[in-house]
């Protein structure tokens, strides 16, 4: 039995606009009702749904059965539902511009309308690749040209949730699917994404750690470097442990011995540094001597502390440095990587102590690194034959930690690496 009710439904099918409620209800027979209950009449829909559209391709039929196909109803398409009605198989049917069937299932059709919308005020950042729309509600959603970026901070003031999923609004430029933000920072994918696609040469080791988020990016991170000068990096973390400690303080004075030069893992004597290369028996503060390592990556200095404070790098100072790096960092040999490295800048950071303050100003901002940066940067350099090296904290709004390992490159790609990262990053 087919019942026609298009008389009764004419009132409201060509009366209707988008509004809060999301349906317009439609009343079957007794008779209809009855027929549905006989099949699944969960899957059907029970109101008339405003501002139809389709999940995905459905094909549209010329007859109420259902058997011959009339053509397509594309995602996004306009059109109307005109008439309901029961075919012989007791399915509810709904008729689309008065021209053709389809199957009334909520499955297939759903209202394309805000379900609800809440105001926020929340930030969240663009993934790659964002689109901006002009409207949540599918089909009058038409992609806006704005000056939004991957990976950008923005200001969500309202989210609308549809039956497409939710969607945020951002003042001034249009929604976006909430799919496509992210409640953290994630410009460390962006970071990644440059490493990969400028910086892939076997001669570079590269690690950024943003410090906030604990997000990391790298490229050869963990590929061994002679780490030249770098290596100082963990002797001044564990001088810094024994001031903490109350083992030795600034003003602890030590003695420049031959002696003191001359044992597993000393730099050589020589290369840049202000103190006597020849030992001359006279007394430094572990303050000097930490100044003049940070500072001018003294040789002298640094053995001063790693003989008298790290005893020679007895198995304390190695257990200790381990625990910081997840593996042995060899002061005799002095291979590792610009990982290893990056996580012993960042065990330096979160000491906060003095050796911390040293980094900060030294005789090579002016290079590398630091050289075009305008926040502050605590680093330590190393030099050696034809590598180079820079290990750094900037203090951008979001601290993040930059290590860079090269061999045969320079100090001009090592400063175009920090402006790259830190143009993301600042």
């Amino acid at each position: 039995m087919q019942k026609k009710l298009l008389v009764w439904l004419l009132p409201v099918l060509f009366g209707w606009q988008v509004v809060d409620s999301t349906e317009i209800p439609f009343k079957l027979t007794a008779q209809e009702e009855y027929e549905l209950t006989q099949t699944v009449y969960d899957q059907y829909f029970q109101a008339i749904p405003q501002n139809p559209n389709v999940f995905q391709t459905e094909t549209l039929y010329s007859d109420l059965e259902l058997t011959d196909v009339a053509g397509q109803l594309q995602p996004n398409q306009a059109f109307s539902i005109t008439d309901v009605a029961v075919n012989s198989k007791k399915e509810l049917v709904f008729q689309v511009d008065n021209t053709s069937y389809i199957l009334a299932d909520t499955g297939k059709l759903f209202a394309d309308v805000v379900l609800a919308e809440n105001l926020v005020e929340q930030t969240y950042w663009t993934n790659k690749n964002v689109v901006v729309l002009s409207s949540p509600i599918a089909n009058q959603a038409k992609e806006v040209k704005t000056d939004l970026k991957s990976y950008q901070a923005v200001n969500v003031t309202k989210i609308a949730t549809t039956p497409m999923g939710d969607f945020a609004y951002i003042a001034d430029k249009g929604w976006i699917a909430l799919d496509d933000l992210a409640t953290v920072d994630n410009r460390m994918e962006a970071v990644q994404d440059l490493l990969t696609q400028k910086y892939s040469k076997d001669n570079i080791g590269l690690y950024v750690k943003q410090l906030s988020t604990g997000q990391s990016a790298g490229l050869n991170q963990d590929k061994v470097f002679y780490s030249a000068s770098i290596a100082k990096l963990p002797i001044l973390y564990y001088v810094q442990e024994q001031i903490n400690a109350g083992q030795v303080d600034l003003t602890t004075k030590v003695k420049y011995t031959s002696d003191s030069m001359s044992f597993p893992g000393a730099y050589v004597v020589g290369g840049s540094g202000s103190l006597s290369k020849t030992p001359d028996n006279k007394e430094y503060s572990v303050e000097e001597l930490i100044n003049k390592t940070a500072k001018e990556s003294d040789n002298v200095a640094s053995n001063l502390l790693s003989y008298y404070v790290t005893h020679q790098f007895n198995d304390d100072f190695y257990q200790d440095i381990t625990a910081v790096t997840g593996i042995k960092w060899d002061m005799v040999t002095r291979e590792t990587t610009a990982e290893v490295a990056g996580k012993m800048m960042e065990a330096l950071y979160e000491q906060e102590g003095y050796v911390l303050e040293s980094l900060i100003s030294t005789q090579f901002d002016n290079q590398r690194i630091s050289k075009d940066i305008a926040v502050p940067v605590a680093h330590k350099i190393g030099d050696a034959d034809d590598v180079k090296h820079d290990v750094a904290i900037v203090y951008a709004e979001s601290p993040f930690v930059l290590s860079i390992f090269t061999d045969k490159s320079s100090y001009d790609e090592i400063t175009q690496i920090a402006n790259d990262v830190y143009g993301i990053l600042k």
